[in-house]
């Protein structure tokens, strides 16, 4: 029997009683991209095709206030065009492919998940100030406050995200991540047993979601998981690709792993029964 995890948002499939419960989740970062085609609509049907729900992506914002699924702030290295995405409107975004696909708007990536993916969950990286509250009118409007967690490395960013859609449903429920200053904050406390102090600054906080070392610091840490989960909080590591450490972080505890091997963390999870966790009817 798997054992219990902790947390109890709606976001959370493997939270006691949800449909994954125990189970540790795999999280496919960018969509599980095969030629370059990252952030695209064929790179997370790819992903929930090997069996993801959780779809890891980054938003930014065009010209003219759209808001679309990206993650480098230039265009340059990613598609067929140059430029910074704010600097491009929306129209200008339409004729730019990244590895031969089309760049996709999150409204248009929310349409496609309510019309044919009950139970992917998104994780939504805000790479701009401008994407903050857009982000939450999207939310709302697709009432996807529990298939959604807001992060950013910006605290900031991801504050104002939670503000605007407490403005527009009057509830203060979106899952969180927050960003690494907070998080750091959260690894210098452990040592000094203040870990309980910081519970103030972690409300809406679902899940850490970091990386396993960060400027050569150990950050995931058994100590860490179970100081994590003392607060009621999940630990989720980026961006984990080989089997070894997969392996290994999972036996400290560790309840999500994101990854661009979706193949290797999916033969891992299945030889846990943890896979496949995008099949199901039910979004709950």
């Amino acid at each position: 029997m798997a054992e219990p995890r902790v947390g109890s948002a709606p976001y959370l499939l493997n939270r006691a009683g949800g449909p994954l419960a125990g189970q540790p989740l795999g999280i496919a970062h960018r969509g599980l991209p095969r030629n370059g085609e990252e952030n695209t609509l064929l790179a997370f049907e790819h992903a929930v095709g090997l069996g993801y729900a959780y779809l890891e992506l980054d938003i930014r914002t065009t010209a003219d206030g759209h808001v679309v699924v990206f993650h480098d702030e230039d265009l340059d290295a990613l598609t067929d065009a140059r430029g910074r995405v704010g600097e491009k409107t929306l129209a200008e975004i339409r004729r730019i492919t990244a590895g031969g696909e089309p760049l996709v708007t999150l409204d248009e990536l929310f349409h496609r998940a309510a019309l044919a993916w009950p139970r992917a969950r998104f994780n939504i990286d805000i790479k701009d100030a401008g994407g903050a509250e857009p982000l939450a009118r999207l939310i709302h409007r697709y009432r996807f406050e529990g298939r959604v967690l807001v992060t950013s490395f910006s605290d900031e960013r991801r504050a104002a995200c939670v503000a605007e859609y407490e403005r527009l449903s009057g509830r203060r429920s979106l899952a969180q991540s927050p960003g690494m200053g907070l998080v750091a904050a959260f690894v210098l406390a452990g040592p000094l047993g203040l870990s309980s102090a910081l519970r103030g600054r972690l409300e809406g906080v679902v899940a850490f979601q970091v990386p396993e070392r960060h400027w050569g610091i150990p950050v995931v840490t058994r100590g860490f998981v179970r100081r994590a989960h003392a607060l009621g909080i999940q630990v989720h590591v980026w961006t984990v690709n080989e089997r070894e450490r997969m392996e290994r972080l999972l036996g400290l505890g560790v309840d999500g792993i994101v990854t661009d091997a979706g193949d290797t963390l999916a033969d891992v999870l299945a030889e846990r029964g943890a896979w496949p966790q995008s099949t199901g009817t039910t979004a709950a």
